[in-house]
């Protein structure tokens, strides 16, 4: 019956705002509307620099988070083959505990991968840089399906906030209960870790452009205390807040994320017999409807199997299964199916997978791990 700015209250972006309140923790309580998980990030970026009074930003190696330019500048993934490292950008190590510099037998990889953010943030001090924020997927993606060790992201909040920074938690493609345990992803890391500002899009509004920053108080007042008024034209509109009411409303009434625990469980489950019966997979980690598969040509080196994973992706194709690949090697294979996903669907795309690895083992024997007899 009417659209208007989100200048103008209607009771959809109050109700919106209220209901997505419900699921965060009680301290991010200010909600803003926009269009895109791009356009979410890059305000999450100006509210930590009002916030702070600073400039720099701390980013994990391989991040992604966006595609403004104020984005690809905090995107390795993406700065690395553009224009470079910006001197007010810092990178740190993915925290990945499988080829990472700290591995599944280090005693605390938690506590040395965040070291490893203190000391990038001392080394930016040195030179007298000030640090705004620390940006984080709250589960790598881009970087190859990570799961951060737990106790990680309190950390490194820790060693950001001492700087003067804020943490921000980039929830837009793991969030909404795709973890299947909690409803956001950074709530892995343990009940007591609180970002200071939580971005969402994607999975936010099922297909329809929705995204939204979360913040605190303070933050948002600082913001706020500019004078310059943050408005939005369809971001936070009736329509996109019925939206977004309309997502919540199916998540719940089906139980989307318990369903994710399910399915990712026996999802989980299949591909980790594949693992044994097919000596490419290197590793299988995940956790809900969020998995990696690391592909490897050889079990000592753990080398990416580029060519093979692209191979395999390729004929996956042909099977009517659309998978993509990620990771610094382009290696991992990357399953975020929609969380309508079923354990059929599981079942189909495993025996797939099964069928051309063992195709591959057969005919392509490319690398070591094709030509191994498990």
């Amino acid at each position: 019956m009417l659209n208007t700015n989100s200048r103008y209250l209607h009771d959809n972006i109050v109700d919106y705002a209220q209901r997505l309140s419900e699921t965060l923790p009680e301290q991010l309580c200010v909600f803003y509307f926009l269009n895109s998980g791009s356009e979410a990030n890059d305000l999450a970026l100006r509210l930590a620099r009002h916030y702070t009074g600073h400039q720099d930003v701390v980013v994990l190696d391989h991040a992604y988070h966006g595609h403004l330019s104020s984005l690809i500048d905090i995107s390795p993934y993406k700065f690395r083959n553009l224009d470079g490292q910006k001197e007010w950008v810092h990178v740190a190590p993915l925290p990945d505990t499988y080829r990472g510099p700290y591995q599944e037998d280090h005693p605390n990889p938690a506590v040395a991968y965040a070291n490893e953010v203190k000391r990038v943030v001392s080394s930016a001090q040195e030179k007298g840089r000030k640090i705004a924020a620390f940006f984080a997927e709250s589960l790598p993606s881009v970087g190859g399906q990570i799961i951060p060790p737990a106790g990680y992201f309190s950390q490194v909040a820790e060693h950001i906030r001492r700087a003067g920074g804020v943490f921000v938690a980039d929830e837009i493609q793991v969030g909404f209960g795709r973890v299947g345990k909690h409803f956001w992803a950074f709530q892995l890391q343990g009940k007591d870790f609180v970002p200071d500002i939580v971005t969402m899009g994607k999975s936010i509004g099922n297909g329809h452009p929705v995204a939204c920053v979360a913040t605190t108080q303070p933050v948002a007042r600082a913001f706020e205390a500019t004078g310059v008024e943050y408005f939005n034209t369809f971001g936070g509109s009736p329509v996109s807040c019925a939206v977004g009411l309309a997502v919540l409303n199916v998540l719940e009434k089906e139980q989307l994320q318990a369903h994710a625990t399910s399915v990712g469980s026996f999802l989980m489950e299949l591909l980790g017999q594949q693992k044994i019966k097919h000596p490419i997979i290197g590793d299988v980690r995940g956790v809900g409807l969020f998995i990696g598969v690391d592909l490897i040509k050889d079990v000592a080196t753990r080398t990416p199997a580029t060519e093979e994973a692209a191979y395999l992706v390729s004929r996956l194709k042909e099977n009517y299964v659309l998978l993509s690949t990620d990771g610094p090697g382009r290696n991992i294979l990357k399953f975020k199916p929609p969380m309508c996903f079923s354990l059929d669907n599981a079942r189909l795309v495993v025996a797939k997978l099964d069928a051309i690895l063992t195709d591959m083992e057969e005919k392509v024997r490319s690398c070591e791990t094709l030509r191994l007899q498990p």
